[in-house]
């Protein structure tokens, strides 16, 4: 109940700040890491950011129970400046900081650091789709597919999109439809962040990806998340990295944002298979046609427990509450 009433005063901010998901900000100033404690009556949200746009400021927050995100006028809460480890230290029983701790465990990891064990005991999947820069038509015939398969079932289907910043740039027609579907009630996106520019050489993995020689983790994930907002998205407390490669410095870097790395146990197009609960990885940028036939191929294989209600999807912060 408490949870449920933490996502209803989150929802209620929203529509009084007038400014969140859906909406955009085209004039971003001032953008940066911002810890502080938000409070209201019986509510209490975690700052993350603070901006303003249009001469008005703003914070991003986070729901310490739900993870739900918001954007929220400042005058709407009182507020109190704090920081990393005070907050780390505060909300330690929550589902927030109980996320760090799971990716603590894994901090250490060239590959898929982060949450990547199967998380909800029931039956079925958290699926996330990552759209890595590229010039190859977006696949929706991922999304087609899942209202197939789904069709008839009541409910939004839950989905994690992890979105890079140039494919953003280059795909404005296919975000927008995204965007649609998710305020239409057919999906409920996660907003994941894959960092602005993906980079990647061809050079080994110690070297690659965000261990680029050079890699501005403040432009990786703090332009991005502008982006983002800029666009009418509204970026979660989760991460991908680009190529599921970290090391301990970018996985403490990614908490000190207030980010939660998210890798995966079932990335489709290696060959890894799925159980129950399992983050299951595919993209959607055109560049793994063998990793979207393998998803639709499973929808298929589950057809009959879809059909029963004994298969479902779930999203990534059902998945934590349940661990």
């Amino acid at each position: 109940m408490k949870s449920i009433k933490s996502w209803l005063v989150c929802l209620i901010l929203l529509f009084l700040s007038q400014k969140g998901e859906g909406q955009t900000f085209d004039n971003i100033r001032n953008y940066k890491v911002d810890w502080s404690l938000l409070e209201k009556k019986d509510s209490q949200l975690i700052g993350l950011r603070s901006f303003t746009a249009d001469s008005k400021t703003y914070f991003l927050a986070v729901d310490p129970v739900t993870l739900q995100t918001c954007v929220i006028l400042s005058d709407r809460y009182k507020r109190t400046r704090s920081t990393y480890a005070d907050i780390c230290s505060r909300f330690n029983k929550t589902v927030y900081i109980r996320g760090f701790d799971l990716v603590r465990r894994t901090e250490q990891n060239l590959q898929n650091a982060g949450l990547d064990l199967r998380m909800p005991q029931e039956q079925g999947i958290n699926l996330t789709i990552d759209l890595c820069p590229s010039h190859k038509p977006f696949d929706r015939v991922i999304f087609q597919s899942l209202f197939s398969a789904f069709k008839g079932k009541s409910g939004r289907l839950p989905v994690a999109i992890s979105v890079s910043g140039k494919w953003i740039l280059k795909h404005q027609e296919d975000l927008n439809w995204l965007k649609n579907l998710d305020k239409d009630g057919a999906l409920q996106i996660t907003w994941v962040n894959h960092s602005y520019s993906h980079v990647y050489n061809n050079q080994p993995l110690t070297s690659n990806f965000l261990l680029s020689k050079g890699t501005n983790m403040d432009v990786e994930v703090l332009e991005n998340e502008k982006l983002m907002l800029r666009n009418g998205i509204l970026p979660s407390v989760f991460f991908r990295c680009p190529g599921l490669v970290s090391d301990k410095a970018v996985i403490d870097k990614l908490l000190s944002y207030g980010l939660i790395a998210v890798g995966s146990d079932a990335w489709l197009a290696k060959g890894q298979h799925p159980g129950d609960g399992s983050i299951v990885l595919i993209h959607g940028n055109g560049n793994e046609e063998l990793g979207v036939k393998d998803f639709i191929k499973l929808l298929q294989q589950e057809n009959t427990a879809i059909r029963s209600g004994h298969w479902t999807l779930y999203n990534l912060s059902e998945g934590l509450e349940h661990d």
